[in-house]
Order: C-alpha cells, then structure tokens, then sequence
C-alpha cells in the first residue's frame, strides 16, 4: 500500500511547513459510531458548495488552477477523487494529519490561496473533509446509498414583500433513506431583482411582486421553490377577457393584486400593431381611415389587414433568417444569402405551417439552386453545431454545455448531447460547379455518432426519449422532424409561442426565451401551456399565434402604468414600451422625412426589413450604431436593443439622418409648399409620425415655430418657402428625437 505519511512528511521538509500538533481523525465519544464517509455522497457536496469545481475555479477548462483540475460540479466523481487522493504521488491528502493536509490547508487560507478562503476550519463541510481524510480517504462501495432525487420543502408558497422563507431540502437515496441536505445546497433566484437566496437557503423577497423561482442544486440533481408574491392593491373593474390569453393574465392579477392599465387609444393601437406585425409606421391615410371608423371590430380588422400584408412576411423573415445564420462571409455568398431570404419570405407569405418549415430546414437535400432551404447547411456544417442551434432555436434547449459534462441545470448529459448530434451523422456533402456551395445528400449507412469522452457509439435519440434504429437507407433527420412536431413533445411548440410572446411583449413567459427548462419555470405556466395547445391545434399556424396575442386586451393595454402595476415587469399589467428595431426604426425616419435608403444590389426603395442578410449591416452607419444583428447567433440576445450615447448622437448629428431631413421632395420640402392651412400640414406631420393629432399645446408651438422668421449664413433675411421649409427640417429633427417616436409604446 502506498505510503502518504512519508509523502506528506516529505513536502513539510521541503516546504517549511511545521505542524504544531498532529491529529489523528477527529475525536469523538467511545459511545458515538463512526458512520464511513465516501467520496461521492460526502465529500463532492462538500467541494461543490465551496465552490471549487466551478468554471471560475478548478473546473476550468483545460488545465484546471495551477495543475489541479476537478469536473464541473462534481459530476465526474471518479475522476475527481483520481486528482485529489493519487495525483502528485497523493501530495494533497495526509491521512496521519488530516488537518494538515494541502486540500484544506489552501482550502481554509492557512497556505496562500488564488481562490481565497473557501472554508472555515470551524465549518461542517471543513469537518466533513477531515473526517473523511483519517479515515483513510474512501472512493464508495457499490453498495452504498445512490442519490435518486432532492427534495425542496414547502415546494410553493406566497410571500408578503420584504418577507423571509428558510427552504429545507432533503436528499432521497436507494433503500429509501434520506438526508437533510439544506447547508450543502445551493440556491440561485431566477430574478435577483425580485428574492435573494442565502447560502444556507434563506430566501428574503424584495420589493416587486409577481412570480419568482428558486433553483436548489445538490449533487447534479435539482429541485424549485416557487413563490407567488402579491402586491395585495385593490382590483377593481377589469378589461373584458377577449380570449384565453385575457382570462390567465387577468386572473393572475387579481391574485397578486396588481392592477392593469386601461386598454390604449386607437391612435397607440393602430402603431403598436404596424410596428409590431409590420415592422412599419401607419401611413397617414391609414391612420385617418381606422381614427374615422366607427366599426366595433376595426382593430381586429387592421389586425388580419396587416397579416395578410407583404409587411408581415418581410419583417417575419427579416426575424427568423438572421436567427438562421443567413450570413454573407464573402461575395460568393450572395446567391445562396438572397435565395434562403427569398425561400423563408414566400414561406411566411403562404402561411407555410411552422413545422413544414423546420422540417424543409432541417432535411434539406440538394442544391441551393433548386432547394434554398439547403441554404442553412451552408453556413451549418458541423453536426455538433447543428444539434446545438436546432435544439436552441426550435426546442429552447441549450445544449452547448452538455458536449463536455452534465448540464449544470438540467438533466441533460454528454449521452444526449451526442444521442442529439446522431440524427445528423449522415448528412454527405458534394462540391457543385458553383464556388462555396455544396450538393446536400443523406449518406445511407448506420446512423451513429461517438461520444467523445467514453469513445463508444452513440445512437440517435431525442431529448427524454429512447434511442433509435434507423434503416440505413431512412434519413435520421426526418425522425427527427417527427418528434418535433408530435402533439406530445413538451418543447417545441413551447418555445415558439413563447419567443413571438417575447415579440410582442418584450419579454418572454420565460426568460430567456431560448432557456426553457424545470428550473426556470414560466411567469405563468398555465398561459405557456394554453398558448402551446392553441398553435398546436391551429395546425402549427404561424398567423394563428400572432392574431390570438394582438386580439388579446392584454397586448391592448395602455403603456402608462397606474399608481400601482409601475414596478410589475413580467405580470403584463401594462405595456412593456420598447425601442424600435434597426430597421424598422431606419424605416420609420426613411417614412416620415420622404427620404429613401439605398442597399448594394437591391431595387431603389427597398426597406431595411427587407434586407436579405448582414452585409448591409457592414455598409449602414446607422443599422450598425442601433444594434441590427450580424447572424451570427441563433440567440436573439444578438440583437441589440439597449439605448446608447452613440445612436444619440447620430440621431442628432449624422450627416445620414440630416440628409434625410433636407431630402429634394422630402416631407420638409413638401410641407413648405403645400397650399394649405398651417394647422392641416402640422396635422400631417404628427399623424406620419405618432399616428394621432397634435395636441392644442403642440399645435401653438409648431404654429408659432414656423412663423418665426430666419436668416441665412450671411444674416439675410430668408424668404417664406425657404424659411419654412427650414422649420420643418427641424420640426421633424426633433419628432425623430423624441422617445415617442424611437419607442413602441
């Protein structure tokens, strides 16, 4: 047997340690058995919750800290117990001095750290290690207890704010024992702004009310504690529920006493609607038809007006071709860039069913030429990066961290990482006569892939399912389209609804929309779920989910909040005001100035929604200073959708946006001609820009704007045309400025 005494005795000679006092194991009353401690069940919990198989840490890919590397969380319990007890001649562990071993000498500080202070000498996982280590440092028996579940208790609960709740979990093992497991869980809150978990599981609620969750970890297993938190505000009379999405929100509301905003004018509606299902402002004559309509179902009217629009299709495929990575990297490019925008485009104007899409996508055979859907395979190659978009894309799963160790949140493992990239293992290739693009075929043979850490082969199987047998001869990728768009599977149409609710509420039921899993539950389950069976019975009807959210009186309620739903941002109390997207906001200033923006290779006037990929992005100072997206990701987080100074001050001073304002026969230009009475042409200019009339106030500054006189550079006296048509250029300088108009409010 190897000798760690002399090992350990070694290293104090050659280091300088000196040990006050040997001990040996941890003294304990004759009376009290000694219960063996293992590796796996006492000492990784002890590791993970100090947090020194984290990625910041000693779980870091690569190398580990200064040569000494632990799996991620703990889930190679193996592996971790190989560096720890034998790596460096078992220099870490000293069985005849427990407390003078390295692991909790660097652990406690008392020889110096790069992690710092991880454990108190006085704490019980500290005790736990000492133990664990004179006991002649144990791996486990197979016949030891296995951790099947953990358990948080209460599971659910309603907090008053500024309340506290002490979580207990308990840990079930085989043979039906438990432990309690509280002060070696961790705890992380889905919403910092909303509860604050301690370490030891205290949970202390702040100060806004809606929906929290609380995700406990112990050991690779997980459990959630959910809280209601009301507000307790008097709810009175509510909007009447125009469908089932009104009937949850409401219903939600009234529980936490949150009280919802009344429903919005038709002038705010009619912009909402356009900016939202469009991607375009109202023009003037639109919004002077719905204003005059006294038809009591006009907004639904407007609403399938605007479905049926080219708009839609365009601003739809402008969203899913840039989540699709439709991407132009060089100039051959082109072809198959215009060709997947034009396929995805014609597929969102005939209504195509949403999972015909994917299925088109995801088994596409042939040439780019003849099937643009092959387009994706372009830009897609490898297996591992197509599981990896497909299942975050389509099915809201991020798979990225489960091709190296066991999900840190979910129950997903290296097993179904490769099981996933399986379904396309036979995806072959073929050079065409066309540079860069390649002939897509399915390759017959055995569907299979090979984990890379165990080196064995991986059959195809989706998320929680078994694995497959596929005939070489049956592409694995039509399965996998199958299973996507069966009635039963708990993601796909989930993730959908969910990322069009994000849409049009600027945030998802879960958040974000792209990370749907047990431990980040829904801000309202039963509404994910109502919406999931909608689109699904609707056939996968793309249009059917848009108008079921846009009838809603929920998506109708004002954006200006009352005296109590202002703190609520994910109860849907209010509108949630956004800034409008690159594009569509390029777009808006192109609509109201009378300017057009002109893109490489496209017909003149062609909108910025309409652009097929991202290297108009590279060639607009404006599309690149608002944050439109290079289609890099399939992450809508790409997008960027924060203020900054920098689209402040090209608002302001760009000499692109000034040329907008001063465009020959612009709406400046076009005003100051007009033969008209003064108050109608100020009626026009706030119709094309805030879809409504000027208020009596707004009225007396733009009247008394333009009427003052002006000068050139020479300070001579301007005549009236010029001098107005000035006022208008600045007129409609400060509209654009406004957040009014940069928001959809």
């Amino acid at each position: 047997m190897f000798d760690f005494r002399l090992v350990r005795l070694k290293q104090a000679i050659l280091t300088g340690i000196t040990f006050p006092a040997l001990t040996f194991g941890v003294a304990r009353s004759a009376a009290e058995p000694v219960r063996p401690l293992s590796f796996v069940n006492d000492v990784g919990p002890v590791l993970t919750k100090a947090t020194c198989n984290s990625g910041a840490c000693h779980a870091k890919a690569g190398m580990g800290q200064r040569g000494f590397r632990l799996s991620l969380l703990g889930f190679e319990p193996q592996e971790d117990y190989e560096h720890i007890v034998k790596e460096g001649k078992g220099r870490r562990v000293f069985p005849v001095a427990p407390e003078q071993s390295l692991l909790l000498l660097k652990a406690a500080n008392i020889v110096p750290h790069g992690g710092g202070k991880r454990l108190d000498p006085n704490s019980e996982g500290y005790q736990t290690l000492v133990q664990w280590i004179s006991q002649g440092m144990l791996y486990g028996k197979e016949t030891d207890p296995k951790l099947l579940s953990i358990e948080v208790q209460p599971k659910h609960g309603s907090m008053k704010i500024k309340s506290r709740q002490q979580l207990t979990v308990k840990a079930h093992y085989s043979g039906g024992g438990t432990r309690d497991v509280t002060r070696a869980a961790l705890y992380e809150s889905n919403d910092k702004s909303m509860a604050e978990a301690s370490e030891e599981g205290l949970i202390e609620i702040l100060d806004i009310p809606g929906n929290v969750a609380v995700m406990v970890r112990y050991q690779g297993m997980v459990s959630v504690y959910s809280a209601s938190i009301p507000l307790g505000a008097p709810v009175g009379n509510l909007p009447p529920s125009k469908n089932f999405i009104d009937e949850r929100i409401f219903a939600n509301l009234k529980e936490i006493g949150v009280p919802p905003s009344p429903i919005c004018d038709d002038s705010t509606f009619l912009r909402r609607i356009s900016l939202d299902i469009a991607g375009r402002l109202p023009t003037v004559e639109e919004t002077k038809a719905f204003l005059a309509s006294r038809a009591p179902d006009k907004r639904d009217r407007a609403i399938e007006s605007l479905l049926n629009s080219p708009d839609y299709a365009d601003y739809f495929a402008n969203k899913w071709t840039a989540l699709l990575k439709n991407k132009r990297d060089e100039a051959a490019d082109i072809t198959a860039n215009f060709a997947f925008h034009a396929w995805m485009r014609d597929s969102l104007l005939a209504n195509k069913p949403y999972d015909e899409i994917v299925r088109q996508i995801l088994a596409a055979t042939g040439a780019i030429s003849v099937n643009p859907a092959v387009a994706w395979y372009k830009r897609v190659k490898e297996p591992n990066q197509q599981l990896e978009d497909v299942a975050q894309l389509f099915l809201g799963v991020r798979m990225q961290c489960a091709q190296c160790h066991h999900h840190p949140f979910e129950s997903w493992s290296q097993q179904d990482y490769y099981s996933l990239s399986a379904f396309f293992s036979q995806v072959g290739r073929k050079p065409t006569t066309i540079a860069g693009e390649d002939l897509i075929f399915h390759k017959r043979g055995v569907a299979q892939t090979e984990n890379k850490k165990t080196r064995l082969p991986v059959k195809p199987a989706a998320l929680g399912s078994p694995t497959l047998d596929i005939p070489p001869d049956e592409d694995p990728r039509l399965r996998l389209a199958d299973w996507m768009a069966d009635k039963s599977n708990p993601f796909f149409a989930k993730s959908l609804v969910n990322r069009y609710w994000k849409h049009f509420f600027k945030r998802g039921l879960i958040e974000p929309e792209d990370d749907i899993r047990d431990t980040n539950p829904p801000t309202n389950p039963e509404l994910l779920d109502a919406l999931a069976k909608h689109f699904i019975e609707s056939g996968f009807d793309l249009k059917a989910v848009v108008r079921i959210i846009a009838q809603s009186h929920t998506y109708q309620l004002s954006a200006t909040p009352n005296e109590y739903n202002a703190v609520d941002r994910q109860n849907f109390s209010h509108y949630y005001p956004k800034r409008m997207q690159a594009e569509v906001l390029l777009d808006a200033i192109d609509q109201v100035t009378g300017a057009k923006s002109d893109f490489a290779d496209l017909p003149a006037g062609t909108r910025a929604i309409s652009l097929p990929d991202n290297s108009y992005t590279r060639s607009s100072a404006f599309l690149k200073v608002f944050g439109r997206p290079e289609g890099a990701s399939v992450c809508e987080c790409e997008r960027v959708q924060s203020s900054s100074l920098a689209q402040s001050l090209h608002l302001m001073n760009a000499a692109d946006v000034k040329a907008k304002l001063t465009a020959s026969n612009g709406r400046a230009e076009q005003l100051a001609k007009a033969e008209i009475p003064e108050l109608k042409r100020i009626r026009e200019l706030y119709l094309a820009a805030f879809s409504r009339e000027p208020t009596a106030h707004e009225v007396r500054i733009s009247e008394g704007y333009i009427a003052k006189p002006r000068t050139d550079a020479q300070d001579k006296l301007l005549d009236s045309l010029r001098s107005q048509r000035q006022a208008y250029e600045d007129l409609l300088w400060a509209i654009i400025n406004t957040k009014e108009f940069l928001y959809n409010h």
